[in-house]
């Protein structure tokens, strides 16, 4: 089941993906890895769904990440007598805590955090941004705003506050419970929502200890404002575009893509580009050239991977979806600029041990023309750092530990394989020959180079590089 390409493919699972034959076409089509949308359905719509994949994996003998994605605090207007309204420009409209039906003047806003952090002439964007509003006055219980924008307003459209930190936490209670579902499951990352300070992060880490990796969806300004804070603290990144796209300009959003993308190259840290990415397959089983573009142009500047939401969980043509955005990586991984581009936004490493190794595997990967660099790995931290120098050469990551496994699967260039303990040096050089040569990367007299960490099975010392012929 090895990828002949570099860049993963996430893929959402919901209504249209849930039947096993259907998770298992999109595994066959490319995916590499689930994410389960706790924003929608039940504990036991993932329950069954996280076991069809790990079903999957067994058949398959190839590692697959799970990524549950937390829903995070939802804002949102109450509801209207009439069940909708038309706000006109320039109209005076007010916003409240009180729950009685709202009119063409005012509505409940069920949030007093809200009313908390806002200052005069703070904007609420209402309905993904289609209605904005600007405040004029404001208390602990209500403000009055200013229609800037108008149009047709019904019940319980999303709220957003830009350029305010509103005093939320990230985790709702919902969160919490999801967390602990999804940790009990087995998950192998989870999605932190709603982050916008390096305290979100930390919360959410004491939570999970251990148990899985933490993933920052990027998606409040707020965040952009503390992102290096942020790209440290956390084990992942995804770069949620449809968010981030309402409190900001959307002509902002293409270079905060590719900052976020570049510092997390830089830090090694796997970041998934996200939201429609191929939107019109939700309904067609093509996407337009515009959308085939701005898959490509993330895996020019280098990111690990590209997401699928509506298009694979609720779309007509799921597996579709996933084998175009297979076939335009694949494109453009081919393409002799993609290895230009990636070698000029290379960053230097740190002065450190593990850096200098995989500097140099780097060096001699294209001085050798190997055919693979196979890393040993109990925490994942040898192959991260390798992937880090996006070699030329595929990555044959092999951990003892499966939930390491699975969590590679969403590393750039890492192909992980769950392969036993080896005792010494030369064990683990028959081993990186005999499972390049079954895994598909190398061939009778074909140069591999080693990279570990010795004492072997210590996380984090990457201290070794050795070059082998199969």
């Amino acid at each position: 089941m090895r990828r002949r390409r570099n860049a993963k493919i996430v893929a959402t699972l919901g209504p249209a993906s849930s039947d096993a034959a259907i998770v298992r076409a999109l595994f066959d089509a490319g995916a590499d890895v689930f994410r389960l949308n706790f924003s929608h359905g039940t504990h036991a719509d993932h329950q069954a769904r996280l076991e069809v994949i790990r079903r999957i994996e067994r058949e398959a003998g190839r590692p697959i990440a799970v990524l549950a994605d937390l829903q995070g605090p939802k804002l949102r207007v109450g509801t209207f007598a009439a069940g909708k309204i038309e706000l006109a420009a320039g109209a005076r409209f007010r916003v409240d805590l009180d729950p009685a039906p709202g009119s063409a003047d005012r509505v409940q806003l069920p949030h007093p955090q809200i009313f908390a952090a806002l200052n005069h002439g703070a904007e609420l964007l209402l309905d993904d941004g289609r209605i904005r509003l600007r405040v004029e006055e404001h208390g602990r219980d209500s403000a009055v705003t200013r229609v800037i924008a108008g149009g047709p307003l019904s019940d319980r459209k999303g709220v957003n506050v830009p350029g305010v930190i509103l005093p939320l936490s990230a985790l709702t209670e919902k969160d919490r419970t999801d967390l602990e579902f999804g940790l009990e499951l087995g998950v192998d990352w989870v999605a932190l929502s709603f982050v916008q300070r390096p305290e979100d992060v930390r919360e959410i880490r004491l939570l999970a200890k251990d148990r899985a990796a933490i993933m920052c969806k990027l998606e409040k300004p707020a965040a952009i404002e503390r992102l290096e804070e942020i790209v440290a603290l956390c084990d992942g990144v995804m770069v949620a575009r449809g968010d981030l796209g309402v409190e900001l300009p959307a002509e902002r959003v293409p270079a905060i893509q590719r900052r976020i993308v570049r510092m997390c190259r830089e830090a090694g840290k796997p970041v998934i580009v996200a939201t429609q990415m191929l939107e019109s397959m939700v309904a067609a089983p093509v996407p337009t050239r515009a959308e085939a573009s701005d898959v490509a142009t993330a895996i020019y500047h280098g990111a690990d991977a590209v997401m699928l939401s509506a298009e694979s969980a609720s779309g007509k043509f799921p597996r579709e979806a996933v084998a175009m955005m297979d076939r335009i990586i694949t494109e453009v991984e081919q393409d002799p600029y993609h290895r230009q581009l990636l070698d000029a936004s290379h960053t230097p490493p740190r002065p450190v041990v593990a850096d200098a190794i995989c500097e140099g595997m780097r060096g001699v990967v294209r001085l050798l023309r190997a055919a693979a660099t196979v890393t040993y790995t109990s925490s994942g931290y040898t192959s991260l750092r390798a992937a880090r120098e996006r070699p030329e050469a595929p990555i044959l990551g092999l951990t003892p530990d499966v939930r390491t496994a699975r969590r590679l699967a969403l590393a750039w260039g890492v192909h992980a394989v769950h392969a036993p303990e080896i005792a010494g040096d030369a064990e683990m050089v028959e081993s990186a020959r005999t499972l390049a040569q079954r895994e598909g990367f190398a061939k009778a007299g074909d140069a591999i180079v080693i990279i570990a960490g010795l004492p072997l099975g210590t996380a984090g010392t990457t201290n070794l590089l050795r070059i082998t012929q199969v």
